[in-house]
């Protein structure tokens, strides 16, 4: 399992206009010493060609690589129309920009406010990430939902969805105990669908049982670093990292 740090976590520093998508590279290399980016797209100041080229170029001046594009304002499902449409154009913007960026996961949310889904909501949701699913597979990376809102944050859901997409391109962005259904056995369940992770800091005192779940399920991919407060990020993001680097070395020692 490797390292990142989703650049959420900067997003306080980001509206102070303290970092940008540059900077946050910049501390990734020289302040942590990680070498998995985890992008939100609202860090990403354009998606013009040229600009996209320049933060290719950063991240491999830097010798790091893309473990995600994290992408909000893409959901989906809405139950307008028109703005399922408007957010399907934007899916295939971001879906460029991971291309030329290189990213091996990217992550569109399935939308939708309630838990429930209606059989509309379920077609169309599961017909667009095929679609996705197959555009990925074709150019060497993953993509999915994080169980972050609405009518992800059921394991039930989850399962439906990857189930029935049924592609080796498809997964999840697994989000440590964010759960609306069946929140003690969440993570566990869906390990097994993990491309990505998050670790957010209230999950702290139990990170090592959720990265023994993630083992148990074979899971080789990152173990990303989100922090969420807004304040007092850098040293926030260290403490959370410093946690993950212990058990891992805990668990290299025990496994030598």
């Amino acid at each position: 399992m490797r390292l990142s740090i989703a650049s959420y976590s900067f997003h306080g520093m980001l509206q102070e206009g303290k970092i940008d998508v540059f900077g946050y590279l910049e501390s990734l290399k020289y302040r942590y010493h990680v070498d998995g980016a985890d992008v939100w797209n609202h860090m990403l100041a354009s998606y013009e060609d040229d600009y996209l080229r320049k933060v290719k170029e950063a991240m491999d001046d830097r010798g790091l690589h893309l473990a995600n594009l994290c992408v909000d304002g893409a959901h989906v499902w809405e139950a307008d129309p028109e703005l399922r449409e408007r957010n399907y154009r934007f899916a295939l913007e971001n879906l460029r920009a991971a291309e030329t960026l290189g990213a091996e996961t990217v992550r569109i949310d399935m939308g939708g406010t309630e838990l429930e889904m209606t059989d509309e909501q379920f077609e169309y949701t599961v017909m667009r990430y095929r679609e996705y699913a197959k555009r990925a597979e074709e150019n060497g990376y993953k993509i999915g939902p994080e169980n972050h809102w609405g009518t992800s944050r059921s394991p039930a859901n989850i399962r439906k969805l990857v189930e029935a997409v049924d592609s080796p391109a498809f997964g999840i962005l697994l989000h440590m105990e964010n759960w609306d259904e069946d929140k003690e056995n969440g993570d566990k369940l869906c390990a097994k669908y993990a491309f990505h992770t998050h670790f957010p800091a209230w999950v702290l005192p139990r990170y090592e049982q959720k990265i023994d779940w993630l083992a148990e399920a074979g899971y080789t991919g990152h173990l990303s670093v989100e922090h969420h407060s807004g304040v007092n990020e850098y040293v926030e993001v260290e403490v959370q990292l410093a946690h993950i680097r212990s058990i891992l070395a805990k668990r290299k020692r025990q496994h030598q």
